[in-house]
């Protein structure tokens, strides 16, 4: 089934599913930072342990994705007016048209998968979880028209033949990806090459991606405990092929069409790569990885330990960190002496 856009709302997707009543009108400072502190830190009710797969811990996942949502912003936008010299850092990044598609297919599968379940709250959970992909792709859609970046026309959405599959390569790639953005935006925070008022208005995005990839590793948890042996089985097995595919895709150059008609070629692995787009201080990949560890975990900190985090990405980054810099010393010594 081939998707358009104006066809393509989560309640459409999602029989049952009503999506969100946001406020009219503009909101006072005060009600904003109130929503945005909700958004940030949430807390679970008792402090004992949880048994992962328990209606416990759905229970608990589902009351963290719902109460934490936050309905002003990143609904509420102000695009800053940018000098030339901004303006044209901001429409040179390689990353938009990616950026918009991926929110785009990010909004379809969720929704698909979520129209699978019985279980009524993880399908209410995953429908917002979609819905809120699609803000995040409206919300880029308005900074590329305002600031007169071109983009290739979009594809076609077409509705999954398997939705788990699409529902798990879209998760793990959003922990990937989200795990070096957290760190990329940081360096662009602290470079000072992009407006203040510009990374403000991504900040709530960058968080609801927090709360997306902390939905997605709780409800691994809770799906694969409440399999039986051969589905627990076959369900291991299409998750060791969808890292696999995952890690072929991130080594190859997507190919598309600028928004001139010529032929680009753009880096999926830009968030790794990226750092000397977003700063102009010599960055060196160590340097860059620590940031992505920090900001992980300052962006879960605020949410209910209890809950699992994804811990693939900052795993391997931990355990790759001591090789580099033991490299790192052997290439330093010749140039020292």
């Amino acid at each position: 089934m081939t998707l358009q856009q104006e066809a393509f709302d989560t309640e459409t997707l999602v029989p049952g599913y009503h999506e969100p009543v946001l406020p009219t009108g503009e909101p006072d400072a005060a009600t904003v930072a109130a929503s945005e502190e909700r958004t940030r830190h949430w807390s679970g009710k008792g402090q004992g342990r949880i048994k992962y797969g328990s209606p416990e811990h759905k229970q608990m996942m589902c009351r963290m994705f719902e109460e934490t949502f936050n309905p002003y912003r990143p609904s509420v936008l102000k695009w800053p007016t940018l000098d030339a010299e901004s303006l044209h850092r901001i429409v040179s990044l390689p990353i938009w048209d990616i950026a918009v598609q991926t929110e785009g297919k990010a909004r379809l599968r969720m929704a698909a998968y979520a129209r699978t379940l019985t279980d009524p709250d993880m399908r209410n959970v995953l429908a917002q979880n979609a819905w809120e992909e699609n803000r995040h792709k409206d919300v880029l859609s308005k900074m590329v028209q305002h600031y007169g970046i071109p983009l290739v026309e979009e594809p076609p959405y077409i509705y999954p033949p398997d939705p788990e599959w699409a529902y798990l390569v879209t998760g793990y790639s959003e922990c990937i990806d989200s795990f070096f953005a957290f760190g990329l935006f940081k360096v662009a925070h602290d470079s000072g090459l992009f407006p203040a008022e510009l990374i403000d208005t991504f900040e709530p995005v960058m968080q609801e991606e927090c709360r997306h990839i902390l939905l997605f590793a709780n409800w691994v948890a809770w799906h694969r405990a409440n399999l039986s042996l051969f589905a627990r089985i076959a369900f291991e097995f299409k998750v060791f092929r969808v890292w696999w595919f995952l890690g072929m895709e991130r080594m190859d150059l997507a190919k598309s069409l600028d928004g001139d008609g010529k032929e680009q070629v753009q880096d999926n692995n830009f968030t790794v790569t990226g750092a000397q787009s977003v700063t102009n201080q010599d960055l060196s990949v160590i340097e860059l990885m620590q940031c992505c560890l920090r900001e992980n975990d300052r962006r879960f900190a605020g949410y209910d330990p209890r809950l699992l985090r994804p811990t693939t990405m900052p795993f391997l980054v931990r355990c790759a960190l001591p090789v580099m810099k033991f490299f790192d010393r052997i290439k330093r010594k010749p140039a020292q002496a």
